[in-house]
């Protein structure tokens, strides 16, 4: 399962990517520091990612600036996206969903109860019947 990772903090990815290596199954991971160069990968030649985890707080662009121009591209709108932010605002929760998510999981500060959440995303997503655009 290719996974596009929307994040802007270094340490935020780095977590990420310690706990996708403990997995049995490995998932190779594209990484785009904001919106406009994650919208610059999927318009790319590059292979589309089978799912999408997104951070709300980035510069340049938020991450529900970044969901509404994809949700209204033909092409990218089916790529589930999964925000992983540590916004708790249910403004934020309710217009991503009104948006088009496919999960909002809220980042633990302790970092075994991110592992065990994330590890479960990826798990229903590996399992998940995936669209490919």
């Amino acid at each position: 399962m290719n996974i596009l990772l929307i994040e802007d903090d270094m340490i935020e990815t780095m977590k990420l990517q310690r706990t996708v290596s403990k997995m049995k199954q490995k998932h190779p991971i594209v990484e785009a520091k904001n919106g406009e160069e994650a919208l610059d990968i999927l318009r790319s030649d590059q292979e589309l990612p089978d799912v999408i985890l997104l951070d709300l707080n980035m510069p340049r662009m938020s991450g529900i600036e970044f969901l509404k121009i994809l949700k209204a591209d033909e092409r990218l709108k089916y790529l589930p996206t999964v925000i992983l932010t540590t916004s708790e605002n249910r403004a934020d929760l309710l217009e991503c969903y009104k948006v088009g998510i496919a999960g909002y999981v809220i980042k633990p500060l302790k970092y075994e109860e991110y592992e065990s959440k994330l590890q479960k995303v990826l798990e229903y997503w590996n399992i998940n019947e995936l669209v490919k655009a």
